[in-house]
């Protein structure tokens, strides 16, 4: 298995907040929230995720492997136990983490994430990417890996998301997301403890509406 060194953007002190990006994007979607978060008294750990940006492109690519990834990042930064705010696949990697190692997770946010096996399959004679001539910022390699696990049929993730204990907040961006509310009923559905919001701006809540954003995440995170 190649070697993976992930960039890691950090700030603050106090209680470990660990942010997992969306799929193409990267840890700096996350500054302004961070700052947020660190004035709150909390310890801001954003991740890029293999693949993306400063981190390495092993050509390997899984969610589960973008799982043990951050739990190599809990692991080498000595954190038994945080809180992990997760944006669409970041979303995917956190739910994955939160019931892999259950007691490493104080409370969970997932952002607008579809469930695994709820998007539809590749159109019929849908060209695999191909590598563009300039570098987009990310791993092209990944593409098909990364759609193809929300794709495939995954008859065992309701009972997956039963193994998470931490109270579990999930945002959904409304009818103007490509994540549909079954998506949103099928998770909430399955982890023990979960409250529903929807703020209806679209996939990409902390960008679009970072004020809403942060008035639901930052009560759930610092003052519960």
């Amino acid at each position: 298995m190649p070697a993976v060194e992930l960039a890691v953007r950090e700030t603050g002190q106090g209680h470990p907040v660990v942010l997992l990006h969306g799929f193409i994007s990267g840890a700096a979607t996350w500054d302004g929230f961070a700052v947020e978060l660190a004035a709150r008294g909390m310890r801001v750990i954003a991740v890029e995720q293999r693949g993306h940006g400063e981190s390495s492109r092993p050509g390997v690519y899984s969610l589960e492997a973008l799982r043990d990834d951050v739990l190599g990042v809990l692991d080498r930064l000595g954190l038994e136990r945080v809180d992990l705010v997760g944006h669409s696949m970041g979303g995917a990697v956190a739910l994955l983490t939160a019931a892999h190692r259950p007691a490493a997770v104080r409370r969970l946010v997932i952002e607008d994430t579809p469930a695994l096996g709820g998007m539809p399959p590749a159109a019929p004679g849908e060209p695999d990417p191909t590598e563009p001539e300039h570098d987009p910022g990310f791993d092209w390699r990944m593409i098909t890996p990364i759609l193809d696990a929300f794709r495939a049929p995954s008859p065992g993730f309701a009972d997956l998301l039963k193994r998470i204990d931490a109270p579990t907040l999930l945002l959904w961006g409304g009818a103007a997301s490509h994540v549909t509310r079954e998506h949103i009923d099928l998770m909430a559905g399955a982890i023990p403890d979960c409250s529903v919001t929807e703020i209806p701006v679209g996939h990409r809540i902390h960008s679009l509406a970072p004020s809403e954003f942060a008035a639901e995440v930052l009560p759930f995170l610092c003052d519960g």
